[in-house]
């Protein structure tokens, strides 16, 4: 059986969960910086899915660690199956509450009011950043296990 680099169980795929934990978790730490984001159901949405993706990477990547370490990776049909369905939830997920969250901050840089100052845009807008590359991490982990799944 050929081995995807990516797919669960390899050192690639410990790679691309630790992003996704790691650029999930600044995405929630920059919006959470905000004393205002509560009064947005975008931002509030964010942050829910971020609550979401950082657990699961969290325990894909202590999965892929552990299978890196004994050198035996994780080739279960069913198993697999449920991951690739939750990356792909996620990742859709992720991809709605970044480009909700770039509307939003572009309708508050747009807006004539100084309600927002500029400097809690500007941290929203990191905010997305970080959001938009969790999505990508997440959705390359979505098509690399797909792409193995077909082979067990």
């Amino acid at each position: 059986m050929d081995e995807v680099p990516g797919s669960v169980g390899t050192s690639a795929s410990f790679s691309l969960r630790l992003g996704q934990t790691i650029f999930s978790s600044a995405s929630l730490l920059f919006m959470s910086l905000g004393v205002e984001f509560y009064s947005y159901t975008a931002f509030c949405y964010l942050v829910t899915i971020m609550g979401l993706v950082i657990p699961w990477s969290f325990t894909l990547a202590l999965v892929d660690g552990y299978s890196v370490l004994v050198k035996c990776p994780l080739r279960q049909p069913g198993i697999l199956l449920i991951i690739v369905l939750g990356d792909w939830v996620l990742s859709i997920l992720t991809l709605a509450a970044a480009s909700s969250t770039v509307g939003v901050v572009d309708v508050l840089l747009k807006s004539d009011t100084s309600y927002h100052p500029m400097k809690f845009c500007s941290r929203y807008q990191i905010s997305a950043a970080m959001a938009f590359l969790s999505w990508f991490l997440s959705f390359g982990s979505f098509l690399f296990n797909l792409w193995l799944l077909p082979t067990l």
